[in-house]
């Protein structure tokens, strides 16, 4: 008995570990449109299609009768990690799919505009191959966050609208990794929840070659309800987890010297500060409280694009991302770290259709992590170095009635 109530403390303490460092997979996705991907999301004061309704939603009073967009953003996430004992691990490659879904109506002499959204600001998900050097800390994690965004934008005078919108707001989460006290043990967490917010525009263009925009989204946080599982020490049991997900502010400034070339520069700011603390409630070991404890920081945006004739133009960006993860709270599922990001993308604007591709690529030199507090009873530690380079492609196609 001494032998069994031990291995039921110890899978308590891998929970732990477990539980407030995997949902840091909750980060941002702000590529939402290969038009806004393509000039380094740097949109928020251009934002002249019905992708607008993400990057500024003020920007839909641009557009004209009913607009709709459909596309999809395709990733492949590329993370190598090597242990300051020389054991190495990699991520599995598979390239994700996120959809994405804007219609606009701008009724004809109506100074109102109206659109709808569907798309994922944050999410996605990240495995490690098999045998990775820290199986019991992180192993696989998926999550999913969809968002239902309707909008009313109104044109205050001939360059300047508001705009105010609804977040209707989806997540779901699905969370994975080895026990370690025996041979094909597993924890084992889904649950999903719901939340609502707002996210509010302001575009202005006191002159044809000047636009300013801003761009707000609230935060949000998710009560995830569902089951939890250690196999084989329990059986499936009712478990509850609470997550923040921060509001963020963008400010752009677009300067178009003639009507070939627009050049932008954005700042994006995310109030990372507001996620300190993941809650699990009714997991096997006990209720647990875990610090994320990260920082406030910023991305650093700048496109331009330059147009081609007969409608077709071509885009070219770049980001800077902060880091926002310390080394004491990171994960490897989510690795974060400075980041460079480069893109290019190409497209046509037709009288009724619309297409456009634009790839970017993430890359760091490489994060060391030292002193990190997710060690494992069995002497497993994220501590190493970390590489990031990661491939996307977004496509879309858009149609005017």
């Amino acid at each position: 008995m001494t032998i069994i109530k031990t291995n039921l403390a110890a899978v308590g303490i891998l929970l732990g570990g477990l539980s407030g460092n995997v949902l840091a997979v909750g980060f941002r996705l702000p590529n939402q449109d290969p038009e806004g991907i393509a000039r380094g999301n740097a949109f928020a004061a251009t934002a002249d299609n019905p992708a607008a309704i993400y990057y500024n939603p003020a920007g839909i009073c641009q557009l004209e009768g009913q607009q709709l967009s459909v596309g999809s953003y395709f990733i492949s996430t590329n993370i190598d990690y090597k242990s300051p004992t020389g054991e190495t691990s990699s991520t599995v490659t598979d390239f994700q799919a996120v959809p994405q879904i804007y219609y606009v109506y701008s009724p004809e002499e109506s100074k109102f505009s109206m659109g709808l959204g569907l798309y994922a600001p944050y999410g996605l998900g990240i495995e490690y191959e098999a045998n990775s050097a820290f199986p019991t800390i992180a192993d696989e994690a998926k999550l999913l966050y969809a968002c239902f965004n309707p909008v009313v934008a109104y044109e205050i005078c001939p360059g300047l609208s508001v705009a105010a919108g609804i977040t209707l707001n989806y997540s779901d989460v699905t969370l994975e990794r080895d026990i370690g006290l025996s041979a094909g043990d597993r924890f084992k967490f889904d649950g999903d929840g719901y939340a609502t917010g707002f996210n509010l525009g302001l575009l202005w263009q006191p002159r044809p070659m000047w636009s300013f925009g801003l761009n707000y989204r609230s935060a949000t946080n998710v009560e995830f309800k569902g089951e939890s599982i250690a196999s084989p020490y329990s059986k499936y049991q009712s478990t509850e987890a609470s997550l923040e997900f921060p509001d963020y502010i963008v400010g752009g400034i677009s300067f178009r010297p003639d009507e070939n070339w627009n050049f932008e520069f954005d700042l994006d700011w995310t109030d990372w500060d507001s996620v300190n603390d993941a809650k699990f409630k009714g997991t096997f070991g006990g209720d647990q409280t875990f610090p994320f404890r990260y920082t406030s920081g910023f991305m650093y945006e700048f496109g331009v694009t330059r147009q081609l004739g007969d409608g077709y133009f071509a885009s070219a960006g770049y980001i800077y991302s902060e880091n926002n993860s310390p080394d004491a709270t990171f994960s490897p599922l989510n690795p974060d770290s400075d980041l460079n990001l480069g893109s290019i993308g190409f497209g046509h604007r037709g009288d009724s259709f619309s297409w456009a591709v634009g790839y970017h690529f993430a890359y760091n030199s490489g994060r060391e992590v030292s002193g990190n507090q997710a060690v494992s009873p069995l002497g497993e530690t994220v501590d190493g170095e970390y590489h990031t380079f990661n491939h996307a492609v977004n496509v879309s196609v858009r149609y005017r009635f």
